[in-house]
């Protein structure tokens, strides 16, 4: 009781509370955007399911690794070296992530582009749809990647626990509160889903750049992707006026 007084009493806690929901809710984008557009490839009746199922995984995924922070924190220790190059578990998390990432945005894109290609032997078979549990599946998969990351920055912010706890919490409740609200509005705007994509392909580059020890200022993706987020709202803002003025 002690303590948890002498927390709540503590300014620098309080900002460091701040800070860190700041910034976990910044590096849930990410994880969002992925979640926003794999479920919605589900039949309509799936989707809110499996975003919720994917998000709780995350909450829960959090929590349990924050009971082993010495092992999380083990992670960057060096486990072999490559050309002079020390390479950590996060390392090989992260650049596994990034793959699978820029794998998966790749793949999307050429749907997009051409969603029927015609038969080729090395086309999967149609009709073979993503499945809730196969969604569900590779939402947990990058709920690893994106949790161990978050967890190693709460650290490396601050040492108390109930701080790093109420973070998590809150940010998974953003999630929660945004993930429907997002899903449809790319699901209503086809544009913005080829967007997300281009998002997800500079997600994973920097994860794999991380991996490789290049340290990338956070700050300047999230500017890009704002800067192309809101150039994308006002083309269509443009094209809303342009369907106004032929409809008269």
């Amino acid at each position: 009781m002690n303590y948890l007084q002498t927390l709540v009493s503590d300014p620098a806690a309080w900002i460091a509370l701040l800070t860190l929901i700041a910034m976990e809710v910044v590096l849930g984008i990410d994880n969002l955007i992925f979640i926003s557009i794999l479920t919605n490839k589900l039949p309509e009746k799936d989707r809110a399911r499996a975003r919720n199922i994917g998000i709780g995984a995350a909450l829960v995924m959090r929590l349990a690794l924050l009971g082993t922070i010495a092992f999380i924190v083990g992670l960057t220790a060096t486990v072999f070296t490559v050309f002079g190059k020390g390479f950590s578990w996060r390392d090989i998390i992260l650049i596994a992530g990034g793959l699978f990432l820029v794998w998966k945005a790749t793949k999307e894109i050429h749907h997009s582009v051409d969603p029927d290609p015609g038969p080729d032997v090395f086309t999967p078979q149609q009709g073979a749809g993503l499945t809730t549990t196969a969604a569900i599946g590779q939402i947990l998969l990058l709920d690893l990647v994106f949790s161990i990351d978050s967890i190693i920055t709460a650290v490396g912010m601050t040492e108390h626990i109930p701080i790093m706890v109420i973070a998590i919490l809150v940010t998974v409740s953003v999630m929660l509160f945004a993930a429907t609200p997002l899903a449809n509005f790319i699901q209503a705007n086809p544009t913005i889903v080829m967007l997300a994509l281009g998002f997800l392909l500079l997600i994973g580059t920097t994860l794999i750049a991380e991996g490789f020890g290049a340290a990338i200022p956070k700050g300047y993706i999230y500017a890009a992707m704002a800067f192309s987020a809101l150039v994308e709202l006002l083309n269509m803002f443009s094209r809303r006026a342009k369907r106004r003025d032929s409809a008269k």
